[in-house]
């Protein structure tokens, strides 16, 4: 059985009970199997209709939700490969990943992000609006067509070096390898459950599905007993979350790092004793886990786990067996923040061209600092330069239209992640940092830092800039003033502001620090081509780095 057997026949067993629900209004409006099959049969008749046929790709325009799910059920159902775009991104910039992959048909929630989109286009694919799926009867069979592993199923596109976005084609064959790997390391972690009578997991979410990990999570929540709620306002995600009640839902690390930000400033309000107790059992937890404890350090310890942990725990979610975390570094800090709180955070690394998994903490055998062992089926190795080399059944087939890169990138029968790393004698990895110059924020949102460097230096002439942002929450900018009188601060200010305005949230550069001397070869910050050092760069100026974030963002 196929994975997309698999969830339809689990959507027809589940039959009344719910399987998938958004927050509405301040509660959960859910839809069952059986409705979510017929809102799929639905949308393949007007796919039937419209003319669209196996091969086919159709892009697919829209917030998460559920309608989201089914367009997407259907596709796949269909044997047309969907190509999933980020709703927050620029017009100009989905423009071009459409443009690319030359679908037959743009499905979108919104009429005007779409008509934006038409307007940068040579010629118009036209666009349908999601709703319309769903508006007739629906009519042929109700199975999924056969999918070969050789398919390609979905084409998902992400930002290489050069800011050139690549689609990255993934098929039936490495979904198929993937739904078992994720459903075994949740069973360890729910305790396996055999039969539809057996409780279904609650797990909550709000990453958008154009994301590898994020459509692989809604795939395998469909393909298990279980009720995925879905955010629908970031805005409102901690009311959502308490609505939701999840035993387990995927982050990114900024929103740990928040979360933990403001149960320590809740806790520092609360008054001295409050905030005495809960840092001496935080000093205590560290002390304990490194062999160098105190006396009364348990006795400390003991006394915040009593009365201050499990409250906070309720807090954040009173059902959570564990926290997941993935797209980009999380701080040990922050991972022994929440284990000390007694929640869990399963770490997994991996990329879009890894049907977004290579490694998991198992539930049982979590390693703070590391990504836990490579999944089951999954090889993993370094190369003489330190990089991570991966294969197996999950590796994609390669990106869409660029046999060049594809072959590069799969070179010698192994992918090459662009990342370097480290493996204990445990087997577990730790990610150390990126082989080239991409940044990769806390969001998870990957940022080729060149062509923003090079717009801002255009409209700063003579400036040297450096962009930051490897593990923060925004990008920063560092500025040589090189003498040149145009770089002053509202002159640079303005730059920002010009270029920012067509960029999408992620992109956009939220402060700036000047540096009086120029980077340069003698300065040991520039290399004899001419080519910026950045890790030097970044160590030299680890001061004024910090101060940048340190300042209200522009």
């Amino acid at each position: 059985m196929t994975y997309l057997e698999s969830i339809f026949d689990r959507l027809g067993r589940a039959g009344a009970r719910p399987v998938i629900g958004e927050v509405r209004d301040g509660r959960i409006v859910s839809t069952t199997g059986a409705e979510l099959l017929t809102g799929v049969h639905k949308a393949r008749g007007f796919l039937r209709a419209r003319g669209l046929r196996a091969g086919d790709r159709c892009a697919l325009l829209a917030p998460n939700s559920t309608r989201w799910a089914a367009a997407n059920l259907a596709l796949m159902a269909e044997g047309i490969i969907a190509v999933p775009l980020y709703a927050r991104q620029a017009p100009a910039e989905l423009a071009a990943m459409v443009g690319d992959s030359s679908p037959a048909c743009l499905i979108s929630s919104d009429e005007v992000l779409a008509a934006e989109v038409e307007r940068h286009l040579p010629a118009k694919v036209g666009t349908v609006l999601l709703e319309a799926l769903f508006a007739g009867e629906g009519e042929g069979p109700l199975q999924p067509r056969h999918q070969a592993d050789s398919d390609p199923v979905v084409i998902i596109y992400t930002s290489g070096t050069s800011g050139e976005p690549k689609g990255v084609i993934l098929n039936a064959g490495n979904v198929n390898h993937m739904l078992p790997s994720t459903n075994a390391r949740l069973d360890q972690l729910m305790g396996t459950r055999a039969g539809m009578e057996n409780p279904a997991d609650r797990i909550f979410h709000y990453g958008p599905f154009c994301f590898a990990a994020s459509w692989i999570l809604l795939l395998t929540a469909l393909s298990r007993n279980s009720v995925l709620t879905l955010s629908t306002d970031l805005a409102k995600l901690s009311d959502e979350l308490k609505l939701a009640a999840p035993d387990y839902f995927i982050n990114v690390p900024i929103f740990l790092e928040r979360v933990r930000r403001r149960i320590e400033e809740t806790i520092d309000q609360r008054g001295r004793l409050a905030s005495a107790v809960f840092r001496r059992a935080r000093r205590a937890f560290l002390a304990l886990r490194t062999g160098k404890s105190r006396i009364g350090d348990s006795l400390c310890l003991a006394l915040g786990s009593r009365v201050m942990f499990p409250a906070i725990r309720k807090s954040v979610g009173p059902n959570l067996r564990a926290l997941i975390c993935g797209s980009a570094p999380l701080s040990v800090e922050t991972q022994l923040f929440f284990m000390m709180l007694g929640i869990p955070v399963l770490q997994v690394y991996g990329l879009t061209e890894t049907t977004a998994i290579c490694t998991l903490d198992g539930p049982q055998d979590i390693e703070p600092g590391r990504v836990g062992k490579a999944v089951p089926g999954t090889e993993m190795k370094l190369a003489e330069d330190g990089e991570i080399l991966v294969r197996g059944p999950h590796i994609f087939p390669g990106y869409w239209q660029r046999p060049a890169e594809t072959a590069k990138a799969l070179e010698g029968g192994w992918f090459h992640t662009g990342d370097q790393g480290e493996v204990n004698a445990r087997g577990n990895w730790r990610i150390t940092g990126r082989m080239k110059d991409l940044i990769i924020l806390n969001s998870g949102h990957n940022v080729a830092p060149e062509p923003l460097e090079h717009e801002l230096s255009e409209r700063l002439p003579g400036a040297q800039i450096v962009l930051i942002g490897n593990r923060r929450s925004s990008l920063a900018a560092l500025v040589t003033a090189n003498s040149s009188p145009g770089v002053e601060p509202g002159a640079i200010q303005a730059a920002l502001e010009a270029v920012n305005a067509g960029l999408p949230h992620y992109k956009q550069i939220r402060s700036f620090e000047i540096i009086a001397e120029p980077f340069s070869a003698e300065s040991g910050l520039v290399t004899t081509m001419g080519k910026l050092k950045r890790e030097a760069i970044a160590a030299r100026y680890a001061a004024e780095i910090e101060r940048m974030y340190q300042k209200k963002p522009a």
